[in-house]
């Protein structure tokens, strides 16, 4: 099982991260992903999203099997049925059955389910691994690549009320910074992006972000931060000059 385990992370993390993040009107997804036909995230209902690294065969097929499920059970009984916390239990029996089987590899795949509710305390974020455990998240989620070295950057720097510019800036940031801490550019073409928009007016939440919308974000994203910093800057002079004088 060890094996099976450490070839499983070993998939997942020749894959390109991605992060999950929640905002003030809802949850952003972004990823670095140059192809414009092949998704890392996906509307799996009216309220819920998907996102997955690793081998694309592999989460596509689970994708659909979640899409199913969902139509199947909002058709069966009420669409508010159909909740993150259901598909996420249906996700972790599937991965958990795969893991253990010795009649077949395990699942190079890692998924992160969200929901966005009426409001950021009912939001939902659930990441599942490749053994088919479930981890309830809060605030951010990252997956793939170096995953663990861009949560503990996102843990540091994200905070609850952000603007969706704001999150976004931060997604990229770390998204774009490779194990020995340096930065890199990630062209907006390169980034694939989409939100759970709890203000949208229907009842499908799920919206991608491309063109000259994306673009208009990061540049709203980099002016909120750079103003940001010039406030702090203010600030600590003003508290400095203030200690002097007494």
């Amino acid at each position: 099982m060890a094996d099976r385990a450490e070839y499983a992370r070993k998939g997942i993390a020749r894959g390109r991260s991605l992060v999950v993040l929640q905002y003030a009107d809802g949850i952003v997804f972004v990823g670095e992903n140059p192809s414009r036909a092949l998704h890392k995230f996906s509307e799996i209902y009216d309220r819920i999203g998907f996102a997955a690294a690793g081998k694309y065969n592999e989460y596509e097929n689970l994708r659909i099997g979640g899409v199913r499920y969902a139509d199947l059970r909002g058709y069966t009984y009420d669409r508010d049925d159909v909740t993150a916390r259901g598909l996420a239990n249906v996700y972790a029996q599937t991965l958990g059955t795969i893991f253990s089987s010795q009649a077949e590899k395990p699942y190079e795949v890692e998924l992160v389910v969200a929901e966005v509710g009426d409001s950021p305390e009912n939001d939902q974020i659930y990441r599942l691994p490749h053994d088919g455990s479930i981890v309830d998240e809060h605030g951010s989620v990252a997956v793939g690549g170096n995953a663990e070295q861009i949560s503990g950057y996102l843990d540091q720097r994200h905070r609850d009320g952000m603007t969706l510019a704001e999150a976004l800036k931060l997604a990229v940031q770390a998204l774009s910074r490779d194990t020995n801490g340096t930065e890199r550019e990630i062209p907006a073409e390169r980034l694939e992006v989409a939100v759970l928009d709890r203000t949208r007016p229907q009842q499908r939440k799920f919206k991608r972000l491309v063109g000259g919308q994306l673009s208009r974000l990061l540049e709203s994203g980099a002016g909120a931060g750079e103003a940001s910093a010039r406030s702090g800057s203010e600030t600590a002079t003003d508290s400095e000059s203030g200690a002097g004088e007494e």
